[in-house]
């Protein structure tokens, strides 16, 4: 794809994520709303400069303008990923998505043997964690409160806190969790 096509396609993309018209946007950049008009069509070839103000207005980095989006489909398969297990070996964490500056969150699968606990420190300030239980039986404990989930229970709670996972059934618990950090 050519640069301007590409410059285009972000530009659109991230003026759109952020609800803006390009009537404020020019407000944020200090560039006229034609000229953004025109870059945002691809008919123009904006200046290292235009790119800058673009950039700042927008508060992204300046090559957020310039990357080309993959927009193929990945396939990550268990057998693939790195099992990251506690010293006892009764509690496993599968992180199928890492946190990268494209990505402000973790995706990972847990699982726990019976009987297991596990406690985890508290994570960066306003980070949020969101756990799906798929099988079995999760006694997730934050500030000294306990939240028993099962099989389809969700909860979401502030991670910057410890929390104490525990297989409190009977069987494998293994559950979905996403760290996600505020950008």
């Amino acid at each position: 794809m050519h640069i301007n096509q590409t410059v285009a396609v972000n530009l659109k993309r991230l003026r759109t994520e952020r609800n803006l018209s390009l009537g404020q946007l020019s407000e944020l950049c200090d560039i006229s709303k034609v000229m953004l008009s025109q870059i945002e069509k691809g008919d123009t070839n904006p200046t290292i400069n235009t790119l800058w103000k673009i950039a700042n207005g927008l508060k992204v980095p300046y090559t957020a303008l310039l990357e080309q989006q993959e927009h193929k489909a990945s396939v990550i398969r268990k057998t693939n990923v790195t099992a990251q297990v506690a010293q006892d070996g009764c509690y496993r964490i599968y992180c199928y998505y890492p946190n990268t500056p494209h990505r402000n969150f973790e995706l990972f699968q847990l699982e726990m043997d019976t009987g297991c606990t596990h406690a985890s420190v508290g994570h960066c300030e306003k980070s949020q964690e969101y756990i799906m239980v798929t099988q079995g039986e999760l006694t997730l404990t934050v500030n000294h409160k306990a939240h028993v989930l099962h099989a389809g229970d969700s909860i979401s709670f502030d991670a910057s806190f410890e929390h104490i996972y525990a297989n409190s059934g009977e069987g494998m618990l293994k559950a979905v969790v996403t760290n996600f950090y505020p950008a």
